[in-house]
């Protein structure tokens, strides 16, 4: 029967061409979309490669302090980035965490080369920040314990930065001048966009120009907790809490009361998003559920115009429907020829929505709308697609094929609805 139907549908299309293609066309549009979304956000909150720990690790971004009066009300406040001072002090010594990272965020530099100067990114890291993310080595090495231990002038730049500084030879091995410091360059890694691997450059933190940082409660420091395992993340956060109701006050940088905010990637984007930096909640599944509420909408228009579409694609039908009836068929049967055929026409054009979304991220990276941005569709995002296909037809289809599937013989043979 399944055969029948798949032979019926193909004569179906076949005969009318330009409404197959209008349909098609429709479903390609919405599908593309929607698959090109999911891989962005599959990439920015769940990301592989050089984050590809990021499902066992917390990102320390942000320290919120309040000053609490006798009366029990807010006094003042402040919220920010951490200071190195606190990341040593409180955070290093995690006995939970598999590996705790101090990094800064990144700042722009210039770097001299002779009368040529370069606007690049550069960020200051510790050893362990090497052995939490994962990045590709082109060439060269990557900074180690004995690096930052004796202060070496050395760093490690991108493969674009490497191209965009020397041309016409291999960057390893040359020193460059960022900001009045000589640093030589001891390794070349991938491109990456990723919140916490960002940078054109990066330098060991004793690389600073003087030693300042030591001392500093807040800054502009992140520290990265990994996890030895996923399952040991509300673990870490509890621990996390605890450790931040001991942080003593220093002056006007933290007041009484300090919370500390240890987030996934997919909390800091909704931090940022929604705007709750002073929040324990970052608002992470509200803002999933207005994506998915979005895409779900997004996707229930065009569906609510190919109802529309594919009535009338029925309703010239009618004679068909009426001597299937004739001849025995029953409503359900009917009902689910027509519904294969609207999912096998939706699962077509996901298949061609899936090449079609392919071609639209090779698009985006080519054209550097997003600096190294690299995303790309796994199958996770394909096993979606498909399943919003699925639905997307089910959706379209179920409500005309089950009214044609009910007609009366006689006014269909009429060609009456």
């Amino acid at each position: 029967m399944l055969r029948n139907y798949l032979l019926t549908a193909y004569k179906v299309f076949m005969r009318r061409k330009l409404f197959t293609a209008i349909n098609m066309g429709c479903i390609v549009l919405t599908l593309v979309v929607l698959m090109v979304i999911s891989a962005l956000l599959d990439t920015a909150f769940w990301p592989t490669g050089v984050e590809g720990k990021s499902g066992r690790m917390l990102q320390v971004y942000l320290m919120v302090s309040e000053r609490i009066n006798d009366k029990g009300q807010r006094a003042g406040m402040r919220n920010g980035p951490l200071g190195y001072k606190t990341i040593a002090r409180y955070l290093k010594p995690m006995k939970s965490v598999e590996r705790v990272a101090a990094i800064t965020t990144t700042s722009t530099v210039s770097v001299y080369q002779g009368d040529r100067v370069s606007r690049l990114d550069l960020r200051r890291v510790d050893a362990d920040y090497w052995k939490i993310m994962d990045f590709r080595l082109r060439s060269g090495r990557l900074p180690d314990e004995e690096d930052d231990r004796l202060g070496r002038m050395v760093a490690v730049v991108n493969a674009t930065t490497a191209h965009r500084l020397f041309p016409d030879r291999a960057a390893v091995g040359e020193r460059i001048s960022v900001a009045g410091q000589a640093f030589e360059i001891i390794g070349v890694v991938d491109d990456v966009i990723h919140l916490n691997a960002y940078a054109d450059i990066w330098a060991p933190l004793a690389t600073f120009p003087s030693t300042n940082y030591r001392n500093e409660v807040t800054g502009d420091f992140a520290a990265l907790l990994l996890a030895r395992s996923p399952a040991d993340l509300p673990r870490i956060r509890a621990e996390v809490e605890r450790i931040a109701r001991t942080v003593e006050p220093v002056g006007n940088e933290i007041f009484g009361k300090t919370t500390i905010m240890a987030d996934t990637k997919l909390d800091i984007f909704s931090r940022l998003l929604l705007g709750r930096t002073n929040e324990a909640d970052s608002g992470a599944d509200r803002l999933l559920a207005t994506i998915a509420g979005g895409m779900f909408l997004f996707m229930l228009l065009p569906a609510l115009n190919l109802v529309n579409l594919n009535m009338g694609r029925i309703m010239e039908r009618s004679a068909e429907i009426g001597v299937r009836k004739a001849f025995g068929a029953t409503s359900l049967q009917l009902a689910g020829q027509l519904v294969v055929e609207n999912v096998l026409l939706c699962l077509a054009g996901g298949v061609v929505g899936l090449a079609c979304a392919q071609g639209a991220l090779w698009w985006l990276e080519a054209a550097q709308l997003i600096p190294y941005l690299e995303v790309h569709i796994n199958l996770k995002v394909f096993g979606w697609g498909m399943l919003v296909a699925f639905v997307f037809g089910l959706l379209s289809g179920v409500i005309p094929a089950w009214k044609m599937s009910r007609l009366d013989p006689v006014h269909a043979l009429k060609g009456a609805a």
